[in-house]
């Protein structure tokens, strides 16, 4: 999987290494800022991490970051945490996002698309005028820079709108899908304090109306500090006593005005997934986000005006703020508010196909169960502009990786497969795509510019081609610059750098190859440990969720009180599928050929599912409390899960055993 296997599943052409930006950068940062012209991305990358100020001053350079009032220097204080960027700076995102509407006004710079599948256009000179109109309303009502906005909105042009028009004001935004029940939204909200609420009265998903008005006034009776909500009536009802129409506030012909902020000065608020006790309120910077997101989606992701970029995503995911900032790179974005397989699993393609996707985003699991559901994308759909289907939320198993070649090699396409790996925490990709590199199967391309990606042994020491744990060892701009009501940092600190003193653990396990790849094999924190080896449980996914029979999977390793381990494999089937000997057989067989003895269950489980967080990702450590005895309220904050009935069938599978 790793240095093993050396031969690429892809390499791009000498026109697509010639055409990408990132050559172009490293072209023209080597005639003006002494980078190296010649090693290729390797060499590139040595450079960002070892000069650099240099390197973020190219890139502030190269992308004509207007900054207001001129930074110092780029690097004030390097310690992490603590880092301060472009002290003295003053810059405003909105600005920046918004940009591209002095060119190209009549273009697109949204593409909303619902469960009708019709793409509607929003221009860059009307999502501009929009911009100005509400930040000027939001002025009068009273918001002033660090107010908190938040929005209880789906994926859709108000919810842009409204985060753009946050920021050009000088407040902090923060959000949650409707989808959220209210105890979930309230755990993350109450931390901020909002002062404006932007909501909608209901939402559409897999093809039915889901009211949520009484969420709403749910919310408003439990956010004391509200000065103003704003109805979108996505569902057409009347706006609740005593809150204002968004179309009241969007009208007017106003020039966005664009407080001038300090580099460090907050944007937004993301949540951790809260899965064991509060959500972390994850506080990143206008400034900071500015500069790595348009590294990110200018270099890494090779996007500029003429693309269109679709990430299948949701308000409540750090993926939709990623995704808003594809219009700092002048790209029109691609807005689907819906069910990822309504009316059938094939769903985001003909997204991608009608709204003309050059860049296209999704989560491992749905590609594997597009592979799962026979689904041709390549065939059934025209997805001639698809340079790249990138994918995130959990590593791509190697079969998702051939499947996706495959699927598009049949038709004649040349696809870029990107598997990307980051963190809410930073809201960005520590590995993943480049544009210019070959791409292997299984794995990353490679650590991101700027990131200083290591995987590291308990004591430190740096590993190549064995599995260690993701640290970064040099600050990086969108790193949090604290969390919400953590006055000392004590939280924020352990958080991240108690492990290892002076270093980012993120917690996971990765391998650095000896061919500069990166493959990422799972949380740390919920690490299979069988007599003393570590094994990822991604590991096992992939190779029992190639198996027809199984739907999804989750492996627990529960150490015993009696200083024995327990390493049980839940199985949610496939319908029709039966657990019988001849299944049972199998997936212990697969296990032991594909990985090793070492990684085959004591035992396998059926269960009626697997359960997941709100944004999706499978819950490992909360049902390892619950199998190791823990209460359910003590194991789980049972507001940031997709279903508490689930994890009641693990909490009964515990007292059974007990």
């Amino acid at each position: 999987m790793s240095s093993a296997n050396p031969s690429p599943l892809w390499q791009p052409d000498p026109e697509r290494i010639a055409r990408a930006q990132i050559t172009k950068f490293q072209a023209w940062a080597a005639e003006y800022h002494g980078a190296p012209a010649e090693g290729g991305y390797a060499a590139l990358h040595r450079w960002s991490v070892d000069e650099l100020d240099t390197f973020w001053k190219a890139v502030t350079d190269w992308f004509d970051v207007r900054f207001s009032t001129p930074y110092a220097r780029v690097l004030g204080d390097r310690s992490m945490p603590g880092a301060q960027w472009y002290p003295g700076a003053t810059l405003n995102y909105a600005e920046h996002a918004l940009r591209a509407a002095e060119a190209r006004a009549d273009a697109p710079a949204l593409l909303h698309v619902d469960e009708t599948h019709e793409p509607r256009p929003v221009s860059w000179s009307e999502l501009r005028r929009q911009v100005g109109s509400l930040a000027a309303e939001l002025r009068t009502l009273g918001v002033r820079p660090g107010d908190r906005v938040s929005g209880y909105l789906p994926n859709i042009p108000q919810a842009v709108v409204a985060l753009l028009a946050t920021a050009a004001v000088g407040g902090v935004w923060t959000s949650c899908a409707p989808d959220f029940g209210a105890r979930s939204v309230l755990d993350r909200f109450q931390q901020v304090e909002p002062v404006v609420l932007f909501t909608v009265d209901g939402y559409r998903y897999g093809g039915k109306e889901h009211d949520r008005r009484d969420t709403v006034a749910e919310l408003r009776r439990e956010l004391p500090t509200l000065r103003a909500v704003i109805h979108v009536p996505l569902l057409g009802t009347e706006a609740p006593e005593g809150a204002l129409e968004w179309s009241a506030l969007t009208s007017a012909d106003v020039e966005p005005v664009f407080e001038a902020v300090p580099f460090d000065h907050p944007l937004w608020v993301l949540y951790s997934s809260g899965t064991t006790g509060l959500p972390k309120a994850i506080v990143q910077s206008q400034g900071g986000i500015l500069v790595e997101h348009l590294k990110q989606l200018g270099l890494h992701c090779d996007l500029g005006p003429e693309d269109r970029f679709f990430w299948y995503t949701s308000t409540g995911w750090m993926m939709w703020n990623f995704l808003v900032s594809g219009l700092l790179t002048g790209t029109t974005i691609v807005l689907y508010d819906g069910s990822p397989g309504y009316p059938g699993t094939a769903a985001q393609w003909r997204i991608a196909e009608l709204t003309g996707t050059t860049l296209f985003g999704t989560s491992a699991a749905y590609v594997m169960a597009c592979n799962k559901a026979g689904v041709h994308p390549a065939r059934d759909f025209d997805l001639s502009r698809v340079q790249c289907v990138a994918t995130t939320g959990s590593p791509l198993p190697p079969d998702g990786f051939r499947w996706l070649h495959d699927e598009f090699a049949e038709s004649g396409a040349d696809l870029w497969v990107a598997s990307v790996s980051g963190g809410t925490d930073v809201c960005s990709c520590f590995a993943g795509c480049v544009p210019t590199l070959p791409v292997y199967i299984g794995e990353l391309q490679a650590p991101c510019l700027g990131t200083d990606l290591k995987s590291w042994d308990p004591s430190g020491k740096p590993l190549t081609d064995e599995v260690g744990e993701l640290v970064v060892s040099n600050p990086m701009p969108s790193m949090p610059i604290h969390f919400w009501n953590d006055p000392d940092g004590s939280r924020y600190h352990d958080s991240y750098f108690d492990v290892y003193p002076g270093a980012w653990r993120h917690g996971d396990w990765i391998t650095v190859t000896s061919h500069g790849s990166v493959i990422i094999h799972g949380r740390s924190d919920s690490t299979l440990n069988r007599q003393g080896v570590r094994m990822g449980s991604a590991d096992i996914y992939e190779a029992v969720e190639r198996l027809p029979e199984i739907r999804e999977s989750l492996v627990i390793g529960v150490e015993q009180p009696d200083g024995g381990y327990w390493m049980p494999l839940f199985v949610h089937l496939a319908p029709g599928a039966v657990l019988d000997q001849a299944l049972l057989g199998r997936i212990k067989q697969t296990i032991r050929e594909q990985l090793s003895p070492r990684h085959v269950p004591d035992e396998v489980i059926e269960v009626p599912g697997i359960p997941h967080t709100l944004t999706g990702k499978r819950i490992e450590v909360p049902v390892k409390r619950l199998l190791q005895g823990a209460p359910l309220e003590k194991a789980v904050n049972v507001g940031s899960v997709d279903s508490v009935e689930l994890l009641r069938f693990y909490q009964d599978l515990a007292r059974k055993r007990a």
